[in-house]
């Protein structure tokens, strides 16, 4: 069964509200933070937070922004057919030349992906500044198996990150499979692992000619 909120193009309808609502709602940023990206972003996804129920509108059966810094996700709700959605929100200013942002950890995603009712998504909002204005020129709102390959990269952190290659450079591939996707990080991962393994070879090597030298050399500094 696959999920009719995205699937069937509401989460598009909600992505378009979400522009709206924010570009509405000015007077949420003063001077010291319209100047801070990342005190924009914050304020973004907390007004995002706010309505995000109410703008699902009646596919939102469950909802809850009550989610601890490191966690998986901001946001999380569970539509009428019983999918199971959490979502990282993020934010770009439109003005900076790159962004290379961390979506969730592979092996994070494999194990929440063992249930096909469960959704990782992903709310990206692009913005610009204007005084102590917010002006959002696009939001996406979609699963990350709608994100083009081609757009991501793995970053070296625990068992590998997702992460988007450059934030100026979004691909979508709309309704992609969620199999044909993972069955492609699964290529990803068979690409990544081999050149680590190879960086970690030249750190053994490089810490052995290190004791080298430390093992031969007089202890001047015994008492």
């Amino acid at each position: 069964m696959k999920s009719g909120f995205y699937y069937g193009g509401h989460y598009l309808r909600v992505a378009a509200k979400i522009k709206d609502y924010i570009n509405s709602s000015q007077g949420f940023l003063s001077d010291k933070t319209a100047s801070s990206p990342r005190a924009v972003g914050d304020a973004l996804e907390s007004l995002v937070a706010e309505k995000f129920d109410m703008l699902l509108g009646n596919w939102c059966r469950e909802y809850s922004s009550d989610f601890a810094r490191r966690a998986m996700a901001d946001l999380a709700f569970t539509d009428k057919e019983g999918f199971y959605s959490i979502v990282d929100v993020k934010t770009h200013r439109a003005d900076t030349n790159f962004n290379m942002p961390n979506l969730t950890s592979v092996e994070r995603l494999a194990r929440f992906y063992e249930s096909d009712t469960n959704v990782f998504s992903l709310i990206m909002v692009r913005y610009s500044i204007d005084g102590t204005r917010a002006i959002v020129s696009e939001v996406l709102f979609l699963p990350i198996e709608f994100l083009d390959w081609n757009c991501l990269t793995i970053g070296a952190l625990g068992w590998g990150q997702i992460q988007i290659a450059n934030s100026n450079d979004i691909r979508i591939v709309d309704g992609c499979s969620r199999r044909r996707w993972m069955l492609q990080l699964c290529d990803a991962m068979d690409e990544f692992y081999p050149r680590e393994i190879i960086k970690i070879r030249d750190r053994i090597d490089r810490f052995a000619a290190v004791r080298n030298h430390w093992e031969s050399k007089g202890d001047i500094w015994a008492g």
